[in-house]
């Protein structure tokens, strides 16, 4: 577990992006990454995904990671996500199904702003077997040629 500590406050808010990420987690085990240990800085649509993942899965551990700056998008895009979510309502689903409820409840996000959501679901007992989470693949371009990406992102920076 992390540290809840805040950085130092004589720190500029931009230094605090170069120092190193710390993991945190809260009693009910959703962990957060945040520069610095201090709060985390979620922006809008992660806090969707994290706040409806939370509501209608119960997790005993999750994770929502903003992949959007490893790809060619604007600065500050919330556009490419990863999510590691350990419930018991994956337990009796295979992994196809398991996908689904969570493109289920996070529809409305995957028909606006989230061009691309990786996902590890996973039951209790399997995450306590294997608490690790996927990198994500090197980004490729695609998006670059899709016009529907630019309709979503804009222009870049």
């Amino acid at each position: 577990a992390g540290s809840l500590a805040s950085p130092p406050p004589m720190l500029p808010s931009r230094l605090l992006l170069l120092l190193p990420r710390r993991r945190l987690c809260w009693p009910s085990l959703t962990c957060a990454y945040s520069a610095g240990g201090g709060p985390s800085m979620e922006k809008p649509v992660e806090a969707a995904i994290r706040a409806k993942l939370q509501e209608a899965l119960q997790p005993v551990h999750l994770e929502v990671m903003n992949d959007s700056h490893m790809h060619d998008v604007p600065r500050g895009s919330e556009t490419h996500f990863r999510v590691a979510v350990a419930s018991r309502s994956f337990e009796g689903l295979s992994l196809i199904h398991r996908h689904r409820l969570v493109n289920d409840i996070l529809q409305e996000e995957l028909a606006g702003p989230v061009h691309a959501l990786s996902i590890q679901a996973k039951t209790p007992q399997q995450w306590e077997k294997h608490p690790a989470v996927g990198r994500s693949p090197p980004c490729l371009g695609g998006a670059k040629h899709d016009p529907h990406v630019a309709s979503k992102v804009g222009k870049r920076d």
